[in-house]
């Protein structure tokens, strides 16, 4: 697995030192405008915010529980764990560098693989003449 070192040719410690206003043109123009409609309306966004630089602050491990999927995953999050509710349970996301612009619910999804098997007794016509052990 090729581990990226780099976000757009910066590196995380450049990242992790830039504004948000710096950081704003190398993200996508989705990511800026729900970064920009978010920092002046959304409270829930505010307060994961919060959240983050109090953990960080506290030199906290332990993962930040949030149901904001829809927050964008900003540079100074890098090296937080987060517990992403997906629907059901939390599940623990650890932000890497490759990682920066995305959705946290982009890494918590909330439907499950289905594996259908062969047709049951009666589903066909055919079906009828499967013996039965």
């Amino acid at each position: 697995m090729v581990r990226i070192e780099k976000f757009k040719g910066k590196s995380a410690d450049e990242l992790k030192s830039m504004t948000l206003d710096q950081v704003m043109p190398y993200l996508t123009s989705r990511s800026r405008r729900a970064l920009r409609r978010a920092s002046s309306k959304s409270i829930r966004f505010k307060q994961l915010i919060k959240k983050v630089n109090k953990l960080r602050a506290a030199n906290s491990s332990k993962p930040i529980k949030t149901h904001v999927r829809e927050a964008v995953i900003l540079p100074d999050w890098l090296g937080v764990t987060f517990g992403i509710y997906n629907g059901k349970e939390f599940k623990n996301v650890l932000i890497t560098i490759d990682k920066i612009g995305y959705r946290l619910g982009d890494f918590s999804h909330t439907t499950g693989r289905v594996l259908h098997s062969g047709p049951g007794v009666g589903a066909t016509r055919g079906s009828k003449f499967v013996p039965l052990k």
